[in-house]
């Protein structure tokens, strides 16, 4: 009888099913968390289950590496950049943490040798509508380059059960529908109650002295929420470093009152809760209504409270004095949204931990630094001084001390100065009394952004001059930035592979390698590969049209893109009036020498903003007629894209020819659309707005299709007195498109349905649509005869790629360390033993 051999097992390396990168240990450990999470076993699960086990099969290697993190940063104490945002767009996670781990084509196999499909999944994944647009995206970009260049950070933000709403289009008008995205739960997350703070709203305060006989105020408050965190793991690219993003969800202390219970009162023993809830519901509630504007204050004082409080809780549990509270933290602001920290930062220094004011504002004033994004008075934030009176009113009362020293100080600087006085206070006295929060983050921050170098000159000589000159050292410039790992790598696979072998693979985390590319402009293999990748793009999303839109596009066609949020500012209307010129012209002269195209729109519109509204029903109805007239014989296609969001973002940047950035100069603080469309090769038509100056200032004049006036000659136009009847009347093509418009050529015969729209234009015009329309049609005419020139659309498409380096969110991030935050790296090395030994708590690391 033969001897079986004897196995000696400890020269057996068997990867653990938690963290092994193996393609056999990824179908283990998929194959256990389908059965032991999921339970289910395959006969049984449904596609969302086969997701989420995948989702924890990724998490579960997540997790080593954000204990390893925590346990490093618990240590050292690292300096933290605590990130505030209303908004944080993420997108869909699975896909960019495969693309972060480095193991994308192992999964892809592991799948596909159980019989499914990770393209399939991929699609499969809800995406958390937590943001609105840009504002939303770039806070997450930022959370990717923290991560990846190993900051130390945490991301502050709410936790909304419904977050932007989902857009459907009937009969050519937008529908909002209630976006539930987790109502199959977020594998992604983890609660952390135990960490639980409290909020308070309403009431009122109470005077005191204390026992040094030191004056003090006790809130007394009506409300108090409770806010309970749930932990994202944020993972940087071929690094250890996996940072938190934090977001808080409202509950009630106390949910449920058996006394209202048993009394028979059903309703009124939930009441607490269902009011406590309603503060996390929904992403930017209408603030059309009263009801609205309370809601909307009340989410920015939760969030803002809820953060602040965890971090005293993370400075206590380390052991450092609260004094040092600057030290450990920079509080960064995405713009006014979360503004009210600088008072409730000084509420819970003053009130709560009994400091003197001088300290406190001392503390306050070297923690928080604020971004502002935007150049219209009208967003920057403003609440009604009796609203918030009625809501915080402890916040009011330490406002009004803070407006009091700092105009002081201004009167010091500037003396017989009224008028100055009269804008800089932290309260609007014009009228209706109002809390102005944008110089409130001015006055209680280090630090003073704009997020393009056009904004942020512009800020200096306009909405914040007075700013600017109170505290010039304040003022710098960060221009955005995007993420290449989402937008290039995950978004456009064939494009990754084609630079992975000619340039190397490091463009990834330093993304001026792509500056290689310029070698390859004029080579013909190399273009012929380029155009290839483009068109099969352009074939995927011509695929996608059809199955969700019902209409045949050509991939051979120019893709003309503009997505971005609706509104007016965005001018997409005058993308429209120039459809309809080229419509005419076909029409009129049918063997008129154009390409073909294809134009796509996508983005939404705020409920409340019926004029956004209707341009998306001008853009359905001028589709609906272009699209089904046989004399036009396929040469123009009009397409609005349902429900734009990060995942259909994804398919549409790499397969657009021309990038459409058309805002009225000085009115696009900087834009970030921009640099996705250009990193894939997208050719840019343009203002010089935001960053489209410092874009085109890279890919060369030559690359860039500019037009429109400049925002100093937009500012003189204005100041002439600026009549759009002058062009209107002036040109008779601009005049014939607006008045087929308005004879309801594209309404069905109904001339009264864009006339709200038409007045404005002709009227008002206060984006100048019809003072750039005519420069606009130059160029767009030019885009046309270059798009025929294969070889040299194809030369600049490859020259736009190679200079976008510059617009990396690691650049960014970069800067802001270096010029604001003054914060260092801290590597992270995977620790092995944070199971091993006693199963003894440290109170460190219970805190971080």
């Amino acid at each position: 009888m033969q001897t079986a051999p004897i196995i000696n097992l400890e020269n057996v390396c068997v990867e653990d099913d938690r963290t092994g990168l193996t393609v056999e240990t990824l179908k283990r450990a998929f194959l256990d968390n389908l059965f032991y999470v999921q339970g289910k076993f395959p006969r049984l699960a449904t596609q969302s289950d086969y997701y989420m086990a995948l989702a924890y099969t990724v998490r579960d290697r997540l997790l080593q590496r954000w204990h390893s993190t925590a346990a490093v940063y618990t240590e050292k104490g690292s300096r933290t950049v605590a990130y505030l945002s209303a908004e944080f767009l993420m997108g869909p996670q699975l896909g960019n943490n495969l693309i972060n781990l480095g193991i994308y084509e192992r999964v892809e196999q592991a799948m596909q040798e159980l019989g499914l499909s990770l393209s399939d999944l991929l699609e499969h994944e809800e995406e958390p509508g937590l943001g609105n647009g840009g504002l939303g995206r770039l806070a997450a970009c930022y959370q990717d380059s923290l991560a990846t260049l190993e900051i130390p950070a945490l991301g502050y933000g709410i936790r909304y059960e419904f977050g932007i709403f989902k857009q459907d289009i009937r009969d050519g008008w937008q529908i909002e529908a209630t976006d539930k995205w987790l109502r199959f739960g977020n594998p992604w997350e983890l609660p952390r109650p135990e960490w639980a703070v409290n909020v308070k709203l309403g009431g009122h305060t109470e005077s005191y002295l204390d026992a040094e006989g030191a004056y003090r105020v006790r809130w007394i408050p009506y409300q108090v929420i409770k806010g309970i965190p749930y932990d994202t793991p944020i993972l940087g690219y071929q690094t250890n470093t996996c940072n938190t993003l934090r977001l808080w969800s409202a509950e009630a202390p106390e949910s449920f009152d058996f006394d209202a219970f048993n009394s028979g009162d059903y309703l009124g023993a939930v009441h607490a809760k269902m009011s406590s809830e309603t503060l996390s519901k929904v992403l930017y509630p209408n603030d059309n209504l009263s009801q609205g504007k309370q809601l909307r204050l009340a989410q920015q004082i939760f969030f803002v409270s809820c953060s602040l409080q965890d971090m005293m809780r993370i400075l206590q549990g380390q052991g450092i004095e609260l004094a040092r509270f600057h030290e450990k933290f920079t509080v960064q602001l995405n713009d006014t949204h979360p503004a009210i920290a600088v008072a409730e930062l000084m509420r819970l220094l003053v009130d709560e931990h009994q400091m003197s004011w001088e300290q406190a504002w001392s503390i306050t004033q070297q923690s928080v630094a604020y971004t502002n994004h935007t150049l219209m008075p009208e967003a920057l934030e403003r609440w009604p001084v009796d609203l918030f009176s009625q809501m915080l009113p402890r916040h009011l009362e330490i406002i009004y001390e803070i407006n009091h020293h700092f105009l002081e100080a201004v009167r010091a600087k500037f003396p017989n100065d009224s008028e100055r006085i009269r804008r800089m206070s932290l309260i609007d006295e014009s009228g209706e009394r109002y809390v102005r929060m944008a110089n409130l983050a001015c006055v209680g921050s280090y630090a003073i952004n704009g997020v393009a170098a056009l904004h942020t000159e512009l800020l200096k000589t306009g909405v914040l001059q007075d700013f600017y000159e109170m505290y010039p050292q304040k003022f710098k410039n960060k221009t955005n930035g995007v993420t290449p790992r989402r937008f290039m790598m995950l978004s456009n696979p064939r494009l990754t592979t084609l630079l992975n072998q000619k340039i190397g693979n490091r463009w990834g985390r330093h993304l001026e390698e792509l500056k290689k590319l310029e070698a390859f402009a004029d080579d013909a293999g190399f273009q012929h590969d380029w155009w290839e990748i483009k068109h099969a793009n352009k074939r995927e999303l011509a695929h996608y049209i059809e199955q969700h839109n019902g209409v045949v596009v050509d991939p051979s066609s120019l893709f003309d893109i503009q997505v971005k949020r609706i509104h007016e500012y965005k001018r997409q209307h005058l993308n429209v009036l120039h459809i309809i010129s080229l419509y005419q012209r076909l029409k009129d002269n049918p063997s008129l020498d154009v390409p073909p195209r294809t134009f796509l729109f996508g983005g939404k519109a705020a409920p409340g903003y019926r004029m956004a509204k209707l341009m998306i029903k001008l853009i359905t109805s001028v589709a609906d007629v272009i699209n089904n007239d046989p004399a036009i014989n396929d040469r123009i296609k009009v397409i609005f894209l349902k429900n734009f969001n990060v995942k259909l973002a994804q398919h549409i940047y790499p397969a657009a020819d021309l990038s459409e950035q058309v805002s009225m100069a000085g009115k696009e603080a900087s834009g970030t659309g921009n640099m996705k469309f250009a990193m894939n090769g997208a050719l840019t038509i343009g203002t010089l707005d935001g960053a489209n100056v410092e874009i085109r200032e890279e890919v060369g004049a030559e690359n860039f299709f500019l037009f429109g006036l400049t925002a100093a000659e937009v500012k003189a136009l204005k100041a002439s007195g600026y009549n759009p009847w002058d062009y209107y009347q002036g040109n008779p093509e601009l005049k014939s498109v607006i008045d087929r418009i308005a004879a309801g050529d594209f309404s069905g015969g109904n001339a009264d349905l864009f006339m709200p729209l038409l007045d404005s234009l002709l009227n008002w015009d206060p984006y100048l649509l019809l003072a750039d329309y005519q420069s606009y049609i130059d160029r767009q005419l030019e885009v046309g005869k270059v798009y025929c020139d294969r070889n040299r659309w194809t030369k600049m498409s490859i020259l736009n790629a190679a200079h976008m380096g510059k617009f990396s969110s690691d650049r960014s991030i970069r800067d802001y360390c270096d010029d604001i935050w003054r914060i260092d790296p801290v590597q992270i090395e995977l620790t092995e033993d944070l199971l091993n030994g006693k199963l003894v708590s440290d109170p460190q690391l219970q805190n971080v």
